[in-house]
């Protein structure tokens, strides 16, 4: 994409005095987030499938994730806005410099859960209910960081909920086998999450802020490849759960490939490093995805 295109579409909107703040307060100008949350939603919708899923469901969940994205940002920084000025990462959110209230955090919090419930209402009665679970789980991830070493547990409790509900909203119904995929992605996110808590890891230290990076120590590396196994396991076996063929359990390599290549880019345990290892982990849904559909051929 030509630079001045990617300008347009990128910083001016994070630049602007009016929209600006929102913007960033919704992370729209880090997209990495959302697709952490949409590619789990894709995977349940394939796998509920059994092909090609509706073509609205994916519109539905492509702007639920967006909206979802919006709103567990919208209240995390509602919840850290005494914190966020104190660490590195993210002294220039918007609530810390002063930008935005925190009425106007709590407002966008409940826009953007407006909006993705509305889309929820297209779908079926059980997807609505499961909705609220949904809600519930993204509204308290944000506070849990000054109770327990955990938080990353919850988070991915929440960060894949939508996986969840895109199965019950293509299939109409649960089974069994769509909880080990659920439980793979729990796994993935905490390893994700851990490489994301070593970038502040610090200043957490300093601010007496709770993560599992600072629970794990020395040890975080060697337990977020305990996670990465587990996620590969959980895989192994939802694909024996939906009978997948053989293409499914060779696409999965790839996968296996990158989590070893974070444990590579991690290796000085340095913000910058930790940080590139969080990032690389936007190709590992989609490579999922794809096998998943290789699995189903």
């Amino acid at each position: 994409m030509p630079s001045h295109i990617k300008k347009l579409i990128s910083i001016r909107p994070a630049s602007d005095p009016v929209i600006g703040p929102y913007w960033r307060l919704m992370r729209f100008d880090k997209p990495v987030g959302t697709l952490l949350l949409f590619w789990p939603a894709m995977w349940g919708l394939w796998l509920a499938a059994e092909g090609i899923p509706d073509f609205g469901l994916i519109v539905i969940f492509v702007l639920g994730s967006i909206c979802i994205r919006a709103a567990g940002c919208a209240i995390n920084d509602y919840a850290d806005r005494d914190i966020d000025a104190a660490v590195e990462r993210t002294k220039n959110r918007p609530l810390a410099t002063g930008e935005l209230s925190p009425k106007q955090a709590l407002i966008s919090f409940f826009v953007a859960v407006g909006l993705a419930f509305l889309l929820v209402l297209l779908t079926n009665a059980l997807t609505i209910a499961m909705a609220f679970i949904g809600a519930l789980l993204t509204a308290i991830y944000p506070f849990l960081k000054r109770w327990t070493h955990l938080p990353q547990i919850w988070l991915g409790l929440a960060m894949n909920w939508g996986l969840v509900m895109a199965f019950t909203a293509q299939g109409g119904q649960l089974a069994p086998g769509i909880w080990v995929f659920y439980s793979a992605a729990i796994c993935w996110a905490v390893a994700y999450d851990t490489f994301y808590a070593m970038v502040d890891r610090e200043d957490d230290l300093k601010i007496g802020v709770k993560s599992i990076a600072i629970l794990f120590g020395e040890q975080d590396r060697f337990m977020i490849g305990v996670l990465q196994v587990l996620t590969l396991t959980a895989l192994i076996i939802g694909g024996q759960r939906f009978e997948f063929n053989t293409f499914y359990f060779w696409a999965l390599w790839p996968v296996a490939a990158l989590f070893a290549y974070q444990q590579w880019l991690s290796r000085d345990r340095s913000r910058e490093a930790s940080f590139a290892a969080f990032m690389n982990n936007a190709w590992v849904g989609p490579l999922i995805l794809i096998a998943i559909c290789l699995g189903q051929l």
